[in-house]
């Protein structure tokens, strides 16, 4: 299902969201704003400050940011990718707390964000967020797929590795970001095949663009 049919926001379920700049327009412009939007979006799982700024992808000392009404463990992030006018996220919700108020607060945050840092008004997203529900593992393996090589297809980098902004460099074991949980995107594939299976998943006429 897509377009947010709010049945899907249940216990239990994972959602692959995303969306992007109003009219298409950069939501990200440097490695600031990038980390603006993980921290957030830290808050948002109900992670601390401190957790957060352990850790260089996700740290902002000095920020004056406060996200309310959180829990850790309402949701869970199994894999994202930031792109520069648009994003992915893949989300389990736990609780009944639905993935909506989540990516609303995260949002509306950010979207405060750029307008002040970079002196504009209105909207900073395209309409409202997408989403999609995830209804079994062959899906799971694809939309992670996807998610991982949108920088490659769009010829930013040659491989995945490569791309910062990405979950993929902690699936290959080379980063350990406290936000994500990596258990069950890794029990659906194969753990030492994990760089092939993806490049395999979405080779031309396998996968299609989504943004």
């Amino acid at each position: 299902m897509n377009n947010r049919d709010y049945k899907n926001f249940a216990s239990g379920n994972i959602l692959h969201i995303y969306n992007r700049g109003n009219n298409k327009e950069k939501i990200f412009f440097d490695n600031q704003d990038h980390t603006a939007f993980l921290f957030r979006l830290g808050l948002c799982l109900g992670f601390t400050e401190e957790e957060l700024n352990k850790e260089k992808l996700t740290s902002m000392p000095y920020s004056r940011i406060r996200i309310t009404g959180t829990v850790k463990g309402d949701f869970k992030l199994h894999a994202f990718c930031l792109m520069p006018n648009h994003f992915h996220l893949l989300i389990e919700q736990t609780k009944d707390v639905p993935i909506s108020k989540l990516i609303s607060k995260l949002c509306t945050s950010y979207s405060k964000y750029i307008n002040k840092k970079y002196k504009r008004v209105g909207h900073v997203f395209q309409d409202k967020f997408k989403a999609v529900l995830i209804q079994n593992n062959p899906q799971l393996m694809w939309i992670s797929a996807y998610m991982h090589m949108n920088p490659v297809k769009a010829k930013m980098t040659q491989h995945p590795r490569e791309y910062p902004w990405s979950s993929y460099i902690d699936f290959i074991n080379k980063r350990n970001l406290t936000i994500l949980s990596k258990d069950l995107i890794m029990s659906t594939f194969d753990e030492k095949d994990f760089e092939q299976e993806t490049l395999e998943l979405c080779k031309e006429g396998t996968v299609k663009d989504g943004l």
